[in-house]
């Protein structure tokens, strides 16, 4: 298997957070986050330390790190060191966080609601009551 290099691993590891598949996340002050990570495409366990990423993905954000691991229970501890350490140093916000999960990136077109067509819209709404296509 070929390696990774660190931009590579630090971007792939942002798509699996985003995507919702840290093990664990925890929200630490000044807007960085703890996560416990593990790739299931090379089997290898992360732990990731960022901050928050304003440029949509165009770079990493500073002070961003992480330490790989050949298993998850040896990542596990590091994650609990780590998470304890921010503790005493009181930079844990909240364990278990979602906030700013997925906002780098976007699935697609915008879904407001399933009644988003609404009576307002003009290209929905037919002012003469005639159906458009067969007015032609």
């Amino acid at each position: 298997m070929q390696e990774r290099s660190e931009e590579q691993i630090v971007s792939r590891l942002f798509e699996l957070e985003n995507e919702g598949q840290a093990d664990r996340r925890t929200e630490l002050t000044e807007e960085r986050f703890l996560s416990l990570i593990q790739d299931p495409d090379n089997g290898r366990a992360y732990v990731f330390m960022h901050g928050t990423d304003d440029t949509e993905g165009a770079e990493v954000p500073p002070g961003t790190e992480f330490w790989e691991y050949p298993t998850p229970d040896e990542a596990g501890r590091a994650y609990d060191q780590l998470l304890a350490e921010s503790g005493r140093a009181g930079d844990v916000v909240e364990e278990d966080s979602d906030e700013g999960l997925g906002d780098s990136e976007t699935g697609g077109a915008e879904v407001r609601d399933r009644y988003s067509a609404s009576d307002e819209d003009p290209l929905v709404n037919v002012d003469d009551g005639a159906d458009p296509e067969l007015t032609a």
